[in-house]
């Protein structure tokens, strides 16, 4: 199957920047839709970014000119760089793949989450 890693949160202070990225590995073919979403506790996850496979990309309002979402297929990475940072922008942020595997079998990932904490 595939495997996504993320890394690059951490906590920064409102107005700040961050960039996240997140690897996936495994038996992977293509990569079709990537993405971010992110979580707080008791509340839904939620989207943040998506990007296609042709570059075509889509925000939530409350993050549109302050977040680029970008992807490397070569490395078979996607990144999130997320500037002017505010205190409401603190969650866990997961990374998200779909696509098709060596095998041809689609397949759907998330990886583990990694804590953003934008503090005022």
């Amino acid at each position: 199957q595939v495997q996504l890693v993320e890394s690059g949160g951490g906590l920064v202070q409102a107005g700040g920047s961050l960039r996240l990225s997140c690897v996936a590995s495994g038996s992977t073919r293509s990569i079709n839709l990537s993405g971010w979403y992110r979580q707080t506790p008791g509340k839904q996850r939620e989207l943040v970014a998506l990007i296609s496979s042709g570059g075509s990309t889509n925000y939530v309002d409350s993050v549109k000119g302050r977040f680029t979402i970008s992807r490397d297929n070569a490395k078979n990475t996607v990144y999130l760089q997320m500037n002017s940072l505010k205190p409401e922008d603190t969650a866990v942020y997961y990374c998200y793949a779909e696509g098709t595997t060596a095998l041809f079998q689609q397949y759907n990932s998330w990886g583990q989450g990694t804590q953003v904490t934008v503090s005022s």
